[in-house]
């Protein structure tokens, strides 16, 4: 989701998923030595990465150093490499940090830096930068994609203030951002595309078929209507031509009678005429 935000807003919440390790008795921040690994009880500095520490699944990690909290063999609490064989899983108890699968104690601030003990008092818990205790950030991580972000509702209004600063919006558009980048169950949200989409497909399958139906009912009728306009044109041509043939064949049944002369040859054509084959000689003899 960072990749579509502008640099120094993703910058930002990267940033602040890092957070101070602050005892809440000794009011001093756990920092790792970036050449030993010994973790020594400092004053509280939010600008030094060797005091920003980070939940990665049950680790700490620390920043400066890229080394998880870890505990030795000997019972020693120290920063060394995360992929080492020491024990660099912590769990939660009552927001106190112990070693997971281990009971030697809690981890609690001494004068040498920091020591497991069974003590529960403030020596053992451990808050970040806005008196918020480290069990928290590690279960806002797994609430939600921006558990710093989030903890913003749970900052003083110095601090808001100061976030504010960084990110140059007011308080009204940060919340209004991070409820756009909110994390929910979207199980329903799948679900009801699902059945949108199949209502779609079914929709548009029965409009197919009312489609095909309404095209082929056109075609029929516009080839009953062109059979009955030839049918109906090839009747009046033939109600046209009854009466010519009527009239030629009573001519030829019954020809008109005419004169004829004595000696007179009279030839009838296929015409229907008649004349006389002789009528010029016969004008000239007279």
């Amino acid at each position: 989701l960072l990749r579509g935000w502008p640099c120094s807003y993703a910058n930002f919440f990267a940033d602040s998923e890092a957070f101070l390790m602050k005892n809440a008795k000794a009011k001093l921040c756990l920092e790792a030595s970036p050449t030993t690994g010994n973790l020594l009880l400092e004053d509280c500095n939010p600008e030094s990465d060797f005091q920003d520490w980070s939940w990665r699944g049950d680790s700490l990690r620390n920043r400066g150093t890229r080394s998880c909290l870890s505990l030795l063999g000997t019972g020693t609490v120290q920063a060394s490499g995360c992929g080492s064989e020491s024990y660099t899983s912590w769990d939660c108890s009552n927001l106190l940090l112990s070693p997971l699968g281990s009971s030697q104690g809690y981890l609690v601030a001494s004068r040498r830096g920091v020591t497991l003990s069974n003590t529960q008092g403030l020596k053992a818990q451990w808050q970040d930068g806005a008196d918020r205790s480290v069990c928290e950030e590690k279960a806002a991580q797994h609430n939600g994609h921006f558990p710093a972000a989030l903890a913003i509702t749970h900052m003083s209004d110095h601090t808001a203030g100061n976030v504010t600063l960084v990110l140059g919006m007011d308080p009204g558009e940060l919340e209004q951002l991070l409820w756009f980048f909110r994390s929910e169950d979207p199980s329903i949200w799948n679900y009801c595309v699902l059945a949108l989409s199949f209502v779609a497909m079914i929709s548009g399958l029965l409009l197919l078929a009312i489609n095909i139906v309404r095209n082929r009912k056109r075609k029929i009728r516009m080839y009953k209507e062109a059979l009955q306009s030839a049918q109906q044109a090839e009747l009046e041509a033939k109600k046209a031509l009854m009466p010519v043939q009527e009239h030629s064949l009573a001519e030829l049944q019954n020809p008109e009678p005419q004169e004829q002369l004595s000696g007179e040859v009279m030839v009838q054509w296929k015409d229907g005429t008649v004349t006389s084959l002789y009528t010029e000689k016969l004008e000239d003899a007279l």
